[in-house]
Parts: structure tokens; sequence; C-alpha cells
């Protein structure tokens, strides 16, 4: 697992360093640089060694220095693309390194060779003869890259703070994606928080000529969902078992010790499960905190009960939900762009980065199985769940919006419009139809399909992989998510949808697959989560912050939130006269992150105690 970097265009020596700086975090085992200088191309890279730590080290280049590839990631079936291209040929250089076999594959088949790869990646191969740049994400969107083509410049990172160690970025705010922040508490697409600097999307390809300075995008790893009718539904459980098992294993390919991440929920517990039955010894991680009610939501319980089934190493961290805060900065730097949950899982990589370099998550296996049952009221009455052909209703703009959009996420445009942000500077944009867009152009043939398409498309790698990609790697820890094995998810993919999930037992089917590896208690308890207080929060710890970050002056001199914002919803939630919680903190997330990226410069010096002083 890697950060990587890249600049084209004027430069001096110390561009692409202080670049590969910022992204220390996500390789302290080792750095790279690569010059082109007639080119005017930086190439540079820092590893966390997880495979083939003695070799494997980047950029790395053909022996006839024509191509060069830097690159962020894992690929699982590495062993098996290594032997076909012996078979064809090709000789190695290095004992079992995944970067030489995608550098070999990529040269011998180009961006066709994206699909034979199963794994997380983001990458940037340089060819020097064809003056070129290619730059390709996963599929699912796993791993992260950035880009930005600035006044005959083009720069691209892991990570945007290390495209913003470049002096000469500009940092202006991108309202619309402040718009859709405010909504959804997370920035979605392909634009990010500040104007001009884009992310990749999840299965795109951007190919960039140096001479022409030009670029072409791609979507070269289309999700579709194709249903296959075939199978039995009684048979489906057992596939997905078997093919899940050999998921997990897959994506415990590595030369130093792996360990998982236990919530107690359904998806972590599967995978412990399935590999603790397949004979891996593993070290376990959980997290509780202490505090009023915590009983009614603590899963310390299930994971521990799975932990003993199986005789994990078991380690559990049990805090006061306020330790958070004391990391919210950091959080805040790492994060990049705006973000407005998730916050124990920081602790949860934390904790495992202390022993451990790469970490299994349950990430995806929402996605998969029902996702959260959000296309439910899309659905409509008794009679278009039981003839959806005479009787669903037409899934239009409006509906999509009011059923689906304004039901599952915290602000809607109207309100944003009205009593949030000002209307000077506002593009004219509406949250509801971005997603609607996805939703209408998913390449699936049923609601359901539809639905889980646009999941998978934006909140996913948007907020749940970005989150997970940039909270483990924070503490130098791989984190990795079985869930989205190339293979497994193909498969998942391909059961008919009222199969899949169903309106009253969303992971029922997944359930019924895992059933023989996981306690009794954890198949019948219902999903939980982690429960922050963010309400006595902002009225507690957090609230001398809220005041001043949030009051009507500061508001008013800034001009990205409207003065009135304070009196209709700050001031109410903080006087215990109303329950504002999400818009509230959803806007002290974008203050705390306009104070870190945007007010001051570099990695911030200060902490949140520093703040309330």
């Amino acid at each position: 697992m890697c950060g990587i970097s890249g600049l084209h265009g004027a430069q001096d020596d110390g561009a692409i360093q202080a670049m590969n700086h910022r992204l220390r975090h996500r390789g302290p085992d080792g750095e790279g640089v690569y010059r082109d200088r007639p080119a005017g191309l930086a190439l540079a890279q820092r590893r966390l060694a997880i495979i083939d730590v003695a070799g494997g080290r980047q950029p790395m280049s053909t022996p006839d220095g024509r191509y060069t590839l830097v690159y962020n990631g894992e690929l699982y079936n590495a062993p098996e693309l290594r032997q076909a291209l012996e078979a064809a040929g090709e000789a190695f250089a290095t004992d079992h390194s995944d970067t030489e076999v995608l550098l070999k594959l990529l040269v011998r088949e180009g961006p066709a060779a994206l699909e034979r790869l199963n794994g997380m990646f983001a990458f940037c191969l340089y060819d020097r003869d064809a003056g070129t740049l290619l730059l390709a994400r996963d599929r699912f969107g796993i791993k992260p890259l950035y880009y930005a083509d600035l006044g005959g410049r083009f720069v691209f990172a892991s990570e945007l703070k290390s495209i913003l160690a470049l002096p000469w970025v500009p940092r202006d705010l991108d309202r619309a994606s402040l718009f859709h922040f405010m909504s959804l508490m997370y920035v979605p697409g392909t634009e990010t928080i500040l104007q001009g600097i884009r992310r990749l999307g999840p299965g795109q390809t951007l190919t960039y000529r140096l001479a022409e300075r030009s670029l072409r995008l791609d979507q070269a790893l289309p999700l579709a969902i194709r249903p296959d009718h075939s199978v039995p539904a009684r048979a489906w459980p057992e596939r997905l078992r078997v093919e899940l098992a050999a998921a997990v294993r897959r994506w415990t390919l590595a030369d130093v010790p792996v360990a998982c991440s236990l919530s107690g929920g359904l998806d972590s517990a599967a995978i412990v499960g399935l590999l603790a039955e397949g004979g891996i010894r593993l070290k376990t991680f959980s997290v509780g905190f202490t505090g009023a009610g915590e009983a009614d939501w603590n899963e310390l319980p299930l994971a521990r009960a799975v932990a003993e089934r199986w005789g994990t190493d078991h380690h559990e961290l049990v805090l006061e939900p306020e330790a958070l805060l004391d990391d919210l900065v950091a959080m805040v730097w790492h994060l990049d762009e705006p973000y407005g949950g998730g916050l124990p899982s920081w602790l949860v990589f934390k904790e495992m980065a202390r022993t451990v370099k790469v970490g299994l998550t349950g990430t995806g296996g929402d996605e998969l199985f029902g996702h959260y049952g959000k296309w439910r009221p899309l659905e409509g009455g008794p009679l278009a769940r039981l003839w959806p052909r005479a009787f669903a209703p037409a899934v239009d703009a409006a509906r999509f919006e009011r059923d689906f959009v304004d039901r599952c996420y915290y602000l809607g445009d109207a309100d944003k419009r009205r009593l949030v942000l000002p209307p000077e500077g506002m593009p004219p944009v509406s949250t509801g139809a971005l997603l609607y867009r996805r939703y209408a152009g998913a390449d699936g043939p049923s609601l359901r399909d539809r639905a889980a398409l646009t999941d998978l498309g934006t909140q996913l790698p948007e907020e749940f992989l970005m989150m997970t990609d940039r909270f483990s790697m924070a503490h130098s820890l791989e984190a990795r998510t079985p869930f989205l094995d190339a293979e497994f998810a193909r498969l998942a993919l391909s059961v008919p949808a009222g199969q899949r999930t169903r309106r009253r037992d969303l992971k029922g089917l997944l359930r019924r697959a895992v059933a023989p590896v996981l306690p009794v208690p954890l198949l019948t308890a219902p999903k939980r989560g982690f429960v922050i207080p963010l309400r006595l929060w902002l009225r507690g710890r957090l609230r001398p912050l809220a005041e001043r970050l949030l009051s009507p002056s500061r508001l008013a001199a800034q001009g990205l939130f409207r003065p009135e914002f304070y009196q209709a919803y700050v001031r109410p939630h903080l006087d215990g006269e109303a329950d504002h919680t999400n818009r509230v903190w959803a806007a002290l997330m974008v203050q705390l992150w306009h104070l870190v990226f945007l007010e001051r410069s570099g990695e911030p010096d200060f902490t949140l105690a520093d703040l309330l002083a």
C-alpha cells in the first residue's frame, strides 16, 4: 500500500518532494522519485511494504526505461497473473512483487488489462516513447486518486493535501460541492470541495498526452447487474459462502501479519468466521464506548462471542465517546474534504496499527446486500410489490427526490436555498437531480438493482471507502475490503434482486450463507452501529466552538452560509429548544475543514483543545 503523486509542467525539484512528503503516512517504509527532465515530468511514491517487502520498490521501470509505474494498492490475483505471464515468456526481476506483475501486464495489454485485475488500485503508467500518462482507479473506488489540469501543468496524487503542497494551486471552494455536502455529509461524484481539482471516478481511466497537454476520460470498468435466473433459489447461500470464503482468503495475501476489525455486525463477523474456519490464526479488534444507554447499542458482547467461538487473539478498546474529539482536528486533516460521519473507525484503525500493518473490514457488505433498505419507499404499496409491472409507480425525478433523497439524507434542496446557503455565487444545482441521474443511468433491470448501483457508485466510494482509506492510512495501516473482491461481487450482483434482498429481511440471504460460521446470538441481533452523542457534544464540549465558528458575524464575513443559519438552526439546537444535530454538525465540520485547509497552510499544529482554549 502506498501513496503516489506526479507533476507535469514547469517545476523545481522541491515540488515533487513536497507532494511526496505530504503522503508519508501512507508509506513510512520507503520513498522514490522518478524524473524525466526533458519531458518536464516527475513521479513519486511512498511505500508501505506489504508484499515482497525486500523488492517491489517504486517507481518501477521496464529494463529499457520506456515504461514507469507508480502504484497504490494490492492485486490479490497477482500470483495467478504472474504464472500466466511467465507462461507467455515474461521474466521477472522480483521474487513476488504485484507491482511488477501490474507493470508487465499493462505493457502487454494496455487498459484492457484492467478487467483481469482483482484487488484495489490507483496507478499512473508513464509511456516515455508515446509521451502519455495512463491513470486508473479500481472498479469500486477503494483507492483514491485526485488530479488537476491547471494553467499548463497537470498534477495528480493519492490525497488532496498532496496537491495542495504546491503553492501555486488555487484554493477556491466549490459551492456546488458544498451544496451537496450539506445534504449528504460527504462530497459526491468526481468534483471535489475545491474548484479545479477532481477525483478520478471508480473504474475510470485518464489518458494525458504530455505534448498536447490534453486529457481524455474513459469508463473502463463499468458497474452493471446481470441477474442469473438459472440458479435455484436454494443454491445461492452455498454458492455465496464458498465464493466469499475464497475471497477473504485471497485478501489475506501479505508478507506481514493480518488482522480483522470485528464490530459485532454480520459482515465483519462473517469475514472472521470464514477465515478462522479455513485455519487462519487471526488477531481481531473491537472498540466500544462507555456512557448512558451503552447496553442498548454496544456490540462488544457480540464481537466477543465471535472471537471466543474461533479462538482469535482478541483486543477490546473501551473508551469514553469524547475520546474521539481529542483527535478531531487530525481527522479533518486526513479526510482531505468535509465529512460528517464514521468517526469511531478512526479509533479501531489507530488501535490495530499498533501491532499490524493490514486489517480486513466488512465495508461493502451492506451495499451488495440490501443497502439499508433505501429502495423500499420507491416500490410503492403491497400491490406494486406483488405485481410491479402492473402497479409499480414510475420513479421520475420528483418522486426519487421525495422518496429516496429526502428520506435517506439530511437536508433537502429547498431548505438549503431558503435558510442555509446564500444565493450569491451558488450554481443552479440539485442534489436530488445529481443522484437521480445516477439512478436513471444505472445498468440494472429492476428498481432495486438501479437503487443498488446508485449507492455502489456514490455513497460507497465517496463516503464509506473514502473514510476507510483515509482513517486507516492516517495510521499507516492497509484496510482491505474483501466483500468487494471482483469475483465475489460479480456473483453477489448476479443474484436476482428479489432474492438478494427482501423488504423485511434485507440481508437474509447473506445471513443464511454465513450462518454455519457465526454464533446464534449474532444471527438474530438487529443491525446496530456506534451511537456517537453528537447532539450532546454540540451542547456541551463543542458548544464554544460552534458559537464561534458558526456565529452570524463570521458567517456574514465568510459568505459560505447565510448569517440567519445561526438563529434558524444553531441557537435553537444549542439551547435545547430543537434538535438540529445533523445540520449543525455538517456546518461545523465544514468550518473545521475551512480552518484547517483554507485559513491556515500545512499540517495543523493545533488540537481541538487549543481551539477550545
